[in-house]
């Protein structure tokens, strides 16, 4: 693979990650000079290694941070067992009062700037009356878009030992229902409505709907932040947001409760594309100490620097995004859709609001190279990062050739299960085309092959192999721990496979060919759907393409369906020319057997093509749950391909 950037001398020198190697090399009398020295340490000696980045970071807690973990293994949460923290309390240390926690930005151009001090007193208004109605360990959701309102809830209730659930609002009824149903919260924060791509969305029928669907409810916390108007007498249960923290403004600090480690901080839930989703639970001290990592050390975050990932409230990476607090520094939440009104326009937000670290998706970097974009210099931009399916090396030429020369190109690659990432950026190697430049420090990330056997060089399952701090603590409705084994450990027992099919690199890198379970094997040769893609979506006819293996006599026939531009039409010659450029570029068990125009392509509401649902419906199998999807009406036009 080529080199496409490398790290300059000064930015290694100034990184978070070098300070932290140098006070590694200090404390445990070693001599650490790379990044992968630094990484083996990680996850052979864990327990220096974690308790290192607590004490190099100043994370508050009351205890011993001895044992660092009682029994080996994946079998139980047994991590920083005497360790009481509150994660809540941690975000909002480090920020000074004037400067800008939030920075807001709205598709409609309206914005707010929330100052620490402003943020500090939200969340400690909202908490004394969430007080009236919670105890520690009851629930809240939010039903809400990306905004201020929503990081102060998740906030005021962390910060008494509450859990927090959210979901973001373009889910329907039933959608809401089977997560929240499912985690009984006993407060509801809700927008009544929201906007996306120009146009209004009322909520409250929806609301009222979903009032009377969770018998747990004791009340519904209604947020106006557009300023629309509602009648609150239509609720049995409802108060209004911005009253209650007007009401229960005091000069007083934030109480916060300290917890055990492994406290549950979040209610997190699988998508759901072919069941009701699983509901993930996370600890406050997994969540914190991996998110630290994550933004401090691999995004080099700061107190100096901002950060923006285009996310919703339904999606793991809004918790990715809030956890930059920690730094001190800004988080830029934005709301409504990039494409307003262009994406152009949306990524030159970067300019606008002298953002350092822009966090995104390939599907909106192949929005905005077909858009013909114009860039800027961005001399504030240090990092792009890149999530939700695989970056495809062509889309790193587009980064380097079109958008800034200097910038680390990160894709990273985790999700929702472990509420951070495997593999991910580093400020202090190399970017290589096609590769995510590193595996995560404390994450003993591997490749085996059919044999359970670690591989380098060839492609294998994403395993890891030892224990780490973000791992979920367990499922909701799962006593026996038969769901949480089923999702990770049966196929190899004591080891945590993650369900992606990946290649290490010799340099440490690694490229990611697509979700294992949505793996092709034609003949029993199992391919990536992300290498077909790599292919197609370099045609200048197509918008987008789907791949799905559909079962045929015993084996597996490689199935493309494509969605054209616009005034573009599938020739006989074209269907050639793709079948040809596969076979050329991968090899011929890669060429699709056919090849079926439609209209759209299946998307769940995090950005993420969904074939695992198109396969069930070639293999006439039910999809029992279309709210986790974007356009759940697109699945009817595959019924005619079975």
């Amino acid at each position: 693979m080529d080199c496409l950037w490398t790290p300059s001398e000064s930015r290694i020198k100034n990184s978070n990650m070098t300070a932290f190697m140098k006070a590694v090399n200090a404390e445990h009398k070693l001599s650490l000079a790379t990044y992968p020295e630094l990484h083996t340490f990680s996850v052979k000696h864990k327990d220096l290694f974690w308790k290192s980045l607590i004490t190099f970071f100043g994370v508050d807690y009351t205890g011993s941070l001895d044992p660092v973990l009682l029994e080996e293994g994946f079998e139980n949460y047994t991590w920083f067992s005497k360790v009481q923290l509150n994660s809540a309390e941690n975000l909002l240390k480090n920020g000074k009062d004037a400067d800008i926690a939030i920075n807001f930005q709205h598709e409609s151009k309206k914005s707010r700037y929330v100052t620490y001090k402003e943020l500090r007193t939200e969340v400690k208004s909202l908490q004394t009356y969430l007080k009236t109605i919670m105890e520690k360990d009851d629930v809240l959701a939010a039903y809400m878009p990306n905004i201020p309102e929503t990081v102060v809830s998740m906030l005021a209730t962390t910060s008494m030992g509450g859990v927090f659930t959210s979901t973001s609002c373009d889910f329907g009824i039933e959608g809401v229902l089977d997560r929240f149903g499912q985690s009984n919260p006993k407060i509801l924060v809700a927008a009544i409505g929201y906007e996306y791509g120009e146009k209004y969305f009322d909520l409250q029928e929806k609301l009222i709907a979903i009032e009377k669907g969770i018998p747990s409810l004791e009340k519904i916390i209604l947020v106006d932040f557009l300023g629309k108007g509602y009648d609150i007498g239509r609720f049995t249960k409802a108060v209004d947001y911005k009253t209650v923290v007007e009401e229960n403004l005091s000069d007083d600090k934030i109480s916060f409760t300290k917890s055990p480690f492994d406290h549950p901080l979040f209610i997190m839930y699988s998508s759901g594309t072919t069941g009701k989703p699983k509901c993930i639970v996370h600890s406050q001290g997994g969540y914190l100490i991996q998110l630290i990592k994550e933004q401090g050390l691999h995004a080099d975050m700061t107190c100096e620097k901002s950060v923006l990932y285009f996310t919703t409230c339904g999606w793991m990476m809004w918790n990715w995004l809030v956890s930059g607090l920690f730094s001190g520094g800004t988080i830029v939440l934005y709301e409504g859709s990039p494409a307003t009104p262009s994406p152009e326009y949306f990524f030159n937000i970067i300019e606008r609001e002298k953002i350092n670290i822009f966090g995104t998706s390939p599907k909106f970097l192949k929005a905005l190279e077909d858009t013909n974009a114009k860039f800027g210099d961005y001399p504030t931009l240090e990092t792009i990062l890149s999530t939700g399916s695989p970056l495809l090396p062509e889309q790193y030429d587009f980064v380097y050739k079109k958008i800034k020369k200097d910038v680390l190109l990160g894709s990273i690659s985790g999700g929702t299960d472990i509420v951070s990432c495997f593999m991910l950026s580093c400020p202090l190697v190399p970017v290589y085309r096609g590769e995510i430049q590193a595996r995560g420090l404390g994450m003993d990330v591997q490749a085996f092959d059919d044999n359970q056997k670690n591989v380098v060089g060839v492609e294998g399952e994403l395993v890891c192999v030892q224990t780490f701090p973000s791992r979920p603590i367990y499922f909701l409705n799962d006593s026996d721990k038969t769901k949480i084994k089923a999702a990770y450990f049966d196929q190899t027992p004591g080891v945590w496979t993650h369900g992606d099919f990946v290649k290490i690199t010799e340099h440490g890198g690694v490229i990611v060919y697509g979700r294992s379970d949505a793996t092709l094997n034609p003949g029993g040769v199992r391919i990536g759907t992300a290498e077909i893609y790599r292919q197609t979506e370099g045609l200048n006819y197509i918008m987008d393409s789907l791949c799905v293996g559909k079962p045929v006599a015993g084996d597996v026939e490689v199935i493309l369906f494509v969605k054209l531009k616009p005034n573009e039409e599938m020739t006989v010659e074209r269907k050639k020319q793709i079948k040809d450029l596969i076979k050329k570029n991968t090899t011929p068990r890669h060429v699709p057997r056919e090849i079926y125009v439609v209209n759209d392509i299946p998307y769940t509401l995090s950005g993420k093509k969904v074939e695992l649902a198109v396969t069930r419906i070639l293999s006439k199998k039910p999809v029992t749950n279309t709210e986790a999807l974007a356009n759940p009406e697109s699945l009817k036009e595959y019924e005619r391909y079975i």
